[in-house]
């Protein structure tokens, strides 16, 4: 009988304290059992409760909330927000900080929510709170398996053979997610704080130079992403960590790895609520990146910054414990014990001395993260063992292995200030125009690249052409020479000899000596839509580079061009059946029969121009 009116005691104060807008401190979640849940419908104004997240240590701390009402649609379509106040000694120290999402807020003992929004440059510690429900709904309307969409991807032959990466992608900053409260745009920073933003993402780089963080940072910047460069703290590539019912509960601090190895790239956050083996975390996007695969770790705070800007959480990486298998607009989603799929790259770097040095990292495999962190790894491993400033000529080998596939391989030259950046973003076009095909199966299982540096520019331009004679019978070989100036000043001589396959009908033939860049501009096919991977690789493997020299012998012809494939010099039965009537598409004319296309013996120089002569074909 004591104890049925002491419960019943219990209950009758705690409802008096929600009546008022007061509640008892709330328990930490403090095993893999979850808490209770608070209905978004029973949250009203004036409630107080508390929250947590660890601010030092492992060990997660309480802090007060004030629940200040219900924005309706605040975070999207049927998707509210509720806003709270921040109250207690180390929230009045940092106010909302970097690191803090996903804090769960509790009231009466009932999980509400997660703090997941502030308002940049706020005088109080004003959040904003994704609920609970909102959470745990949005994931278990996602089926248990989720196939990529395959949808016909159409290449340009020229972004494919230049270094503009981005461009293959079609993503020119993270998508998904709302820049932070300091957008890269300076116009809009007179409203910045005028506007809920998701609390800004500490991106911890260990193995990261200063200087590479600097160039990628407003990418990250846009995505809501705070990037921090620590002293050490990486992530070694190893099995998971044992699990127990203390491990990731509501209130530790989480981190999720976009790289671990010699270059360490990872996001801190706070737990919201873990269910079994289900983690819920942050309480808006990561990257916004739906279903994906990435390492998630337990974590320990070594302390809190506080920021006149952005306070932010100085997090350092443990044992890695699951994998984050969803990203989406209320939140981010974990399974414990499940092993994530990572992309093993190496770059071996051979420096301006001779020395040879070699980095391993893992990679998130995504079509716009997996080319940047590789851009990342060979800008960081150049920046370790060369000079950042002055000319450098760096020659990247290597090839990307595909299960199942021929490999894609790299064999390309760079002169100048840059050499290091267009090395970088030369080795993410091919991972990008792979992973952007989702095709069904493809397996990228690994990356090996091989770095060159010397430090001088090697650069030429080509200034004529010589030929031996002008006419020439099918199957005999005539020798051009070509001069090419260098940026000495000096003339450089190289003869090509050229062969006129058997069987070439008399007339004109347009010889042309150039630069891959250059031919591409000026040939038939742009574009194509693979239809394989394989016909893709064939393609990626085959295309003209802007730092080769090649020859090309055509006239103008009637045939056409299907998919990245030349067909010249068709019959015109064939040519009448592709082009009749009843079909379109598919096929494009072409007005080039290209009889002689060879590439030139490699010189030590970077030789770039076009010029063009005349051979004629006699019987």
């Amino acid at each position: 009988m004591k104890y049925a009116l002491k419960s019943l005691f219990l209950t009758l104060l705690t409802t008096l304290f929600l009546s008022v807008g007061m509640a008892p401190t709330a328990v930490a979640q403090t095993s893999n059992k979850p808490p209770d849940i608070m209905p978004l419908s029973q949250v009203k104004e004036g409630m107080r409760g508390t929250a947590r997240t660890v601010f030092k240590g492992t060990a997660s701390e309480e802090f007060g909330v004030e629940i200040l009402g219900i924005l309706p649609g605040g975070v999207g379509p049927h998707q509210d927000l509720i806003i709270g106040k921040l109250s207690g000694a180390n929230a009045d120290r940092t106010f909302v900080f970097a690191g803090m999402s996903g804090s769960p807020v509790y009231v009466g003992g009932k999980l509400v929510g997660a703090v997941s929004y502030s308002f940049a440059f706020s005088k109080e510690p004003i959040c904003g709170i994704t609920p609970i429900e909102q959470m745990i709904s949005i994931f278990e309307k996602v089926p248990v398996s989720v196939g990529a969409s395959r949808e016909p991807v159409v290449y340009s032959m020229s972004e494919l053979a230049a270094d503009r990466w981005v461009a293959v992608s079609g993503r020119n900053a993270f998508s998904g997610t709302i820049a932070s409260g300091m957008a890269a745009n300076s116009s809009m920073a007179a409203i910045a704080g005028q506007t809920f933003r998701p609390i800004s993402t500490p991106m911890m780089f260990s193995g990261v130079s200063q200087s590479v963080l600097d160039l990628v940072s407003p990418q990250l910047i846009g995505a809501g992403i705070l990037p921090i460069a620590t002293a050490g703290g990486a992530a070694g590539i190893g099995p998971l960590a044992p699990i127990s019912d203390k491990t990731l509960v509501g209130g530790d601090s989480v981190m999720v790895h976009l790289a671990r190895g010699d270059i360490s790239i990872a996001a801190a956050g706070t737990v919201t609520l873990r269910d079994g083996n289900k983690v819920y975390s942050f309480g808006h996007p990561y990257f916004g990146l739906g279903t994906t695969n990435l390492p998630m770790s337990e974590s320990h705070v070594v302390t809190v910054v506080p920021n006149a800007n952005n306070s932010f959480k100085l997090a350092v990486s443990d044992g890695m414990v699951g994998a984050l298998t969803q990203d989406r607009a209320t939140g981010i989603y974990g399974v414990l014990g499940e092993t994530p799929v990572m992309l093993p790259v190496q770059v071996t770097v051979t420096n301006s001395r001779g020395a040879v040095q070699k980095y391993r990292f893992e990679s998130a495999v995504d079509d716009f993260l997996t080319p940047l962190l590789v851009n990342i790894g060979i800008l960081n491993s150049l920046g370790a063992n060369e000079r950042s400033i002055g000319d450098t000529t760096v020659k990247l080998t290597g090839e990307v292995t595909v299960a199942g596939e021929a490999s894609v391989k790299f064999d390309r030259r760079f002169t100048g200030p840059q050499a290091a950046a267009l090395a970088g973003a030369s080795a993410a076009v091919p991972l990008t125009a792979l992973l952007k095909s989702n095709f069904e199966g493809l397996n990228i299982t690994g990356v090996n690249l091989n770095v060159s540096v010397v430090e001088s520019t090697r650069t030429a331009t080509l200034e004529r052409l010589s030929i031996d004679r002008t006419t020439v019978r099918a199957g005999e070989t005539v020798q051009l020479t070509a001069f090419f100036r260098a940026y000495d000043g000096k003339i450089l001589i190289q003869k090509i000899p050229i062969l006129v396959p058997e069987g070439t009908s008399a007339g004109p033939i347009l010889i042309s000596v150039g630069d891959g860049a250059t031919l591409q501009e000026k040939a038939a096919a742009q574009q194509f839509v693979p239809k394989t991977t394989a016909e893709l690789i064939s393609t990626i493997n085959s295309i003209k580079r802007p730092d080769k020299i090649y020859v090309v012998g055509f006239r103008t012809s009637a045939g056409t061009i299907i998919g990245s494939s030349e067909m010249p010099n068709l019959p015109p039965t064939v040519l009448a059946t592709i082009n009749n009537d009843r079909s379109v598409g598919g096929s494009k004319p072409s007005v080039q029969s290209v009889f002689i296309d060879q590439e030139v013996r490699s010189s030590e120089f970077i030789i770039t121009g076009l010029q063009t002569l005349v051979v004629e074909v006699i019987r």
